[in-house]
């Protein structure tokens, strides 16, 4: 089973990307971030015509969440209050649409899209402290069900320092602060780990290249597009990938797509092997 996590920069504008890499990639999940598209007119027609469940919660212009699926989508959840209705501090952050989590073939997929927080001393870093703290109820509270969890999406974190390009330089400021750093460890636990770094330890992998300053050109990114995985399912994790070359198309996001594989037997196929064995 395959899954992915793209911050698509506007879904409208990317469509023929994202439909071009589904056909191509083949993932059997794919989570997007930064829709930023109001629901009524998400495009949703693009994916039914190739027989994809979807699901998304978005707004106009900014931020926006949506899974697309080869599988049913079962048991969706939008925002925080999908896990905590009874959390005060989730009306609060419900504005900003966020969160979105599904059962997949059994597995708990939660798709986040985490506040950028702009610089240290704006509102927007204090918004995103508090954001990651109820993040942190929201995944106990999903961790309760003892579902296998995949955490998967855009976290504007550069968890450490060979996660930056130039960390000398940007270790300390905005998505790369001691705070912010132990906010996300917290809201992570011990369970969850960097599906990417049970693979490749080292530096110079980026999935996020600024738009500005030849950024791209230079190679002067970050790695901040992360999929966390629970116990069991670091155990049937086979590879976890980011396809650089996505970032290199004309007119492209400023992320590339991650992709983890899992050794993980979906229920058609074993529905599928269960017909084989009656023939037999």
């Amino acid at each position: 089973m395959q899954i992915a996590s793209w911050n698509v920069n506007s879904i409208r504008t990317r469509l023929d990307h994202v439909v071009r890499w589904l056909d191509q990639s083949g993932v059997d999940l794919l989570a997007l971030q930064e829709t930023k598209v109001d629901d009524p007119l998400f495009p949703l027609e693009a994916f039914d015509s190739r027989g994809y469940a979807v699901s998304f919660h978005g707004q106009k212009s900014y931020n926006g969440v949506a899974l697309i699926s080869r599988h049913p989508l079962e048991d969706v959840r939008m925002g925080f209050l999908g896990e905590l209705s009874a959390d005060p501090e989730t009306e609060k952050l419900s504005d900003q649409k966020r969160v979105i989590s599904a059962l997949v073939d059994g597995i708990r997929v939660v798709n986040l899209y985490v506040p950028n927080g702009s610089s240290l001393t704006s509102d927007k870093y204090d918004y995103k402290l508090h954001w990651l703290a109820c993040l942190e109820r929201d995944l106990r509270a999903a961790q309760s069900r003892d579902e296998p969890l995949c955490v998967v999406g855009d976290f504007n974190i550069g968890p450490e320092a060979r996660d930056l390009h130039d960390p000398e330089r940007l270790s300390g400021g905005i998505m790369a602060s001691d705070a912010e750093r132990r906010a996300l460890s917290k809201a992570l636990g011990h369970d969850l780990k960097d599906a990417f770094r049970l693979f490749e330890a080292g530096s110079g992998h980026w999935s996020w290249w600024d738009y500005r300053s030849g950024a791209w050109n230079r190679d002067s990114g970050w790695r901040i597009d992360h999929i966390y995985l629970s116990g069991e399912l670091q155990e049937l994790a086979l590879s976890c990938q980011i396809d650089k070359q996505e970032r290199g198309r004309e007119q492209p996001s400023d992320h590339a797509p991650v992709v983890v594989d899992l050794s993980w037997e979906l229920e058609d196929e074993l529905e599928e092997g269960d017909e084989n064995f009656m023939a037999d």
